[in-house]
């Protein structure tokens, strides 16, 4: 048996500092995120402060932009430096450090916007950026599915058994609107006879949106028809005993089986098609944060496509005046000047952060719109292939730079509201030598299938024929996978006779 003892290895790694770190949180971190880990920063540093509306500043004077260099490489570099030069000479000499201050004061009321070097955005009203302000702000937070339950079961009784029955009810209720445990599950936990939990059950079914409390498609979609005083209609009847050959359009046996005309089967199914299988889905959910901010948006100026930033959601930080006097004033004990030291060095950097974010985000977006012009005068349809690699290039940051910035972050365009990721997709080279982006051919087949006859839907194999004399070459798995995505039936489900 080998004996116990200690070794000792050499080797070389990578690691990142803890201010590179903190750097790539920033990044990748959506807005309403950013926010969160911005306050727990202010929480504990007590020199950064947020800044008024009319006084935003970065309390650094490094006025170039460092849009080619990785997300605030420049700044860490700059810290670990003056992190070792103290190491070696010990702190600053206090003439250097009232430097300092003075420089922090001076650059007070100098925000610099990470767009402001922009020309596009510099060429723009007062007006017109009220206007995209309104645009950013609009945007609200979809209400609770829970909250709009709660308040009509607040209004339908008084009874406390009910309405604890009924809240057991509302908080285990999925995304689309179904109730994930049993009726005796609900009784136990809420402490309240079967009977009590059965009426709060039947009680919360009759409310807004219909169809909300039912146990499985078939009870909700029975809920919807009973509304709609179709109870005792073929709908009903289909609903209740042939869902499983109405989801395969087995009209012809349905209609044996009810002894009823095809033509009436067809009329109750495309009914029943017109009702809503996720009555839930309308609303976020209580344990997921849906809230969608845009943090840019792309509009028309001319003949160009810019890109505006929304600044509202990242907070503006500056160094506390108070702790600056308190650095200048005390030069009689050495322990709090070094510890405001390190504070102010501290906020400094993550002021830097912020500063760097915003800016690395619009340089990339910036790329995008100038690649995915056609997008954005045409449409999905004209989407182009584009690679994290060919920004990254242009931006002048690595590729993991560009993939971690534009995670979770939204534009606004004239098509809607998009993820950043939508833009980034690989592509298919045509007969002409042209490219498209697989989101591109997708739109071709949503639309092909969108314009057959019902009654001889076009098949997979067909589907290629047609996309190959467009000079769009396919195979057949592709195309069934593509279908898949777009959530299209095969052929024989999407027949009408």
């Amino acid at each position: 048996m080998a004996g116990l003892g200690l070794h000792q290895n050499l080797s070389l790694g990578q690691t990142l500092s803890p201010q590179m770190q903190q750097s790539l949180q920033f990044l990748q971190a959506a807005a309403l995120e950013l926010q969160s880990l911005v306050q727990q920063e202010i929480e504990i540093n007590p020199v950064l402060e947020e800044a008024t509306d009319d006084v935003r500043s970065v309390n650094d004077n490094d006025g170039e932009s460092d849009g080619e260099r990785e997300p605030n490489e420049k700044a860490e570099r700059e810290t670990e430096s003056s992190s070792e030069g103290e190491a070696e000479s010990g702190s600053k000499d206090d003439a250097e450090w009232d430097r300092e201050l003075d420089e922090l004061r001076r650059n007070d009321e100098d925000w610099r916007d990470y767009y402001a070097q922009s020309n596009a955005t510099s060429s723009y009203s007062a007006e017109a950026a009220e206007r995209r302000q309104f645009l950013f702000d609009s945007q609200v937070e979809a209400p609770q599915l829970s909250d709009h339950l709660s308040r009509q079961l607040a209004l339908a009784t008084n009874n406390a058994q009910l309405i604890h029955a009924g809240d057991e009810i509302i908080g285990n209720l999925d995304d689309a609107g179904y109730l994930s445990v049993t009726l005796e599950e609900v009784a136990q936990s809420a402490q309240v006879p079967y009977a009590t939990a059965q009426e709060a059950l039947e009680l919360i079914q009759t409310f807004d949106p219909v169809g909300v409390g039912a146990r499985d498609l078939r009870e909700c979609l029975l809920i919807q028809l009973a509304r709609l005083d179709k109870k005792d209609e073929v709908e009903t009847a289909i609903v209740s005993h042939h869902l499983a050959e109405l989801g395969r359009k087995k009209y012809q046996e349905i209609a044996r089986a009810l002894k009823l005309p095809l033509e009436r089967v067809q009329q109750a199914a495309q009914f029943i098609g017109t009702l809503q299988p996720r009555p839930g889905s309308s609303f976020s959910s209580d344990d997921k944060q849906n809230v969608v901010q845009a943090e840019l948006a792309v509009q028309k100026n001319g003949d160009d496509w810019i890109v505006v930033m929304n600044d509202e959601p990242v907070p503006r930080l500056r160094i506390s005046d108070t702790y600056k006097d308190l650095l200048s004033n005390n030069g009689h004990d050495p322990k709090l000047r070094e510890y405001l030291k390190e504070k102010i060095r501290a906020g400094k950097f993550l002021i830097k952060c912020l500063h760097q974010r915003q800016q690395t985000i619009f340089n990339i977006a910036t790329e995008i719109v100038k690649r995915q012009r056609e997008f954005f005068e045409l449409g999905v349809a004209h989407l182009k292939p584009l690679t994290m690699n060919q920004v990254a290039e242009v931006v002048g940051v690595h590729e993991t730079t560009v993939s971690r910035a534009i995670a979770n972050k939204y534009i606004q365009t004239p098509h809607g509201l998009f993820d950043l990721k939508f833009f980034f997709t690989p592509g298919y080279q045509t007969a002409s030598g042209e490219v498209m982006s697989n989101t591109s051919v997708k739109e071709s087949i949503q639309d092909l299938v969108t314009r057959e006859d019902p009654r001889k839907p076009l098949s997979d194999q067909e589907i290629v024929k047609i996309l190959s004399e467009r000079g769009i070459p396919l195979a057949r798995r592709t195309v069934a996978k593509y279908r898949s995505e777009l959530n299209i039936l095969p052929s024989n489900l999407r027949r009408q006779i």
